[in-house]
């Protein structure tokens, strides 16, 4: 495995106590595959990515777990440690390239301190290796373009910049935290093809963060569907989107509207998730589930095999 993650939780210590935003929160990704993390705003989606890449807001901090990048252990590195592995084995592609893209620099030269801080290149050779990263995303005329700033590129095309520099030092993980999300269809679907083709050329694991449960239908292998800071269900993509094993899934799923279905009323589920500080006792998701029961306002339920998939659900508990 690439990525493994291991009970891994995240705090916030407030004035209303210790607010746990990611709690006891295990996955791993192996080399060439995509895994999908979806949930609703909140869910503790991006907590999950910032806290693999140890690029939490302080007060955040990791409370327990570990992660392990190829074995080795990289939750409890020192700063400038982990700021190598940053961008050398890790890449990260945020929602809006902008933020990840200095207006002040061209894209040229961004993407050439980034190979000359991590790889052993001359100056010459990472700018060839540059260009090449700007052809394989599909960048035209990559010389022409080379010395343009971002704000000569559109929306589709700086994210696919971003996504050259988050390959510039060839890592071995891609974290990608809504990549798709602020472009038009057309240029998702390229953007999709791009990453799927990157991770399977290229061997690199990828966790795409999304709350999109078409682009995860697209781009992934497996799928991961988080609420209240918990994985409530693991499994294939098909699986998960075809037969649903939690009662939170099933609600997710039947709220996409389906093509040559007519349906009066999409499905909805009750309610909203809860607050940090407001997280009931048993299954957080209990107050909107169809399907509780006594057990489930009193226990907290973990991953139980459910055919396929993993889900959180004392409905597939050993009778």
């Amino acid at each position: 495995m690439i990525l493994e993650v291991r009970g891994l939780s995240v705090q916030f210590p407030s004035r209303r106590g210790i607010l746990t935003a990611v709690d006891d929160v295990s996955f791993s990704i192996a080399p060439g595959e995509v895994l999908g993390v979806v949930g609703e705003s909140g869910a503790g989606k991006s907590m999950t990515g910032l806290a693999v890449i140890r690029l939490l807001e302080p007060p955040g901090r990791i409370s327990a777990g570990e992660v392990r990048l190829e074995g080795r252990r990289i939750d409890n590195l020192r700063h400038e440690e982990m700021r190598r592995i940053r961008g050398r084995k890790i890449g990260v592609i945020f929602q809006d390239p902008l933020t990840s893209l200095n207006p002040l620099y061209t894209i040229g030269e961004q993407i050439e301190e980034t190979i000359l801080t991590h790889l052993p290149l001359s100056k010459s050779q990472a700018r060839e290796h540059a260009l090449s990263l700007l052809r394989e995303v599909g960048i035209p005329a990559p010389e022409a373009r080379y010395s343009n700033y971002p704000h000569h590129f559109s929306g589709g095309m700086r994210q696919r910049v971003v996504i050259a520099l988050a390959l510039a030092a060839e890592p071995r993980l891609l974290i990608a935290d809504e990549p798709t999300t602020a472009l038009d269809v057309s240029i998702q679907a390229q953007i999709i093809a791009l990453l799927k083709r990157l991770a399977a050329e290229r061997g690199a694991a990828v966790m795409l963060i999304t709350h999109d449960m078409g682009v995860i239908a697209e781009t992934a292998q497996r799928v991961a569907v988080m609420y209240a800071g918990r994985i409530v269900e693991l499994g294939p993509v098909r699986d998960v989107i075809h037969s649903p094993r939690h009662p939170y899934t099933v609600g997710l799923m039947g709220s996409i509207p389906k093509l040559g279905v007519k349906q009066d009323r999409l499905l909805q589920i009750e309610g909203a998730m809860p607050r940090l500080t407001a997280i009931p006792q048993g299954c957080a998701f209990n107050p909107r589930c169809p399907r509780r029961f006594d057990r489930c306002l009193t226990d907290r339920p973990e991953l139980l095999a459910a055919g396929a998939s993993r889900a959180a659900c004392w409905l597939h508990a050993s009778p």
